[in-house]
């Protein structure tokens, strides 16, 4: 069974900056492609930024300049630098991979970390 498991949300104040962490759990194949989405209340969930295998980016245009995403392989963990934070960033942020194992292939969501950006 996999798991994701995402870490590292909480409090900033504007301009402040956030690291958040997903590591995936169990036993799998590979990982595919990467990624973030976060949905704020009353809004849909949307793609923040992804990453490909091989450490292809994409990213929204209203966080490129500010957040990066990055991935360590050898850890099974994506990452999401978010700097320069401002309230339209409180979300809550969930993870998401596609991953390939004895059973084919699928997508896997984390429960998701709030962050809450102040003004």
């Amino acid at each position: 069974q996999v798991q994701l498991v995402e870490s590292g949300g909480g409090l900033v104040q504007a301009g402040g900056s956030l690291r958040l962490s997903c590591g995936v759990l169990g036993s799998m194949f590979s990982i595919n492609a990467m990624a973030w989405y976060r949905q704020a209340p009353g809004k849909q969930r949307e793609l923040v930024a992804g990453i490909t295998s091989s450490g292809g980016t994409n990213y929204a245009d209203s966080v490129k300049g500010r957040f990066t995403i990055s991935r360590d392989n050898a850890k099974n963990t994506v990452y999401l630098q978010m700097n320069s934070l401002k309230p339209e960033d409180t979300a809550v942020y969930y993870c998401n991979a596609n991953i390939r194992g004895a059973w084919g292939r699928d997508n896997y969501w984390g429960r998701g970390t709030q962050v809450t950006v102040s003004s």
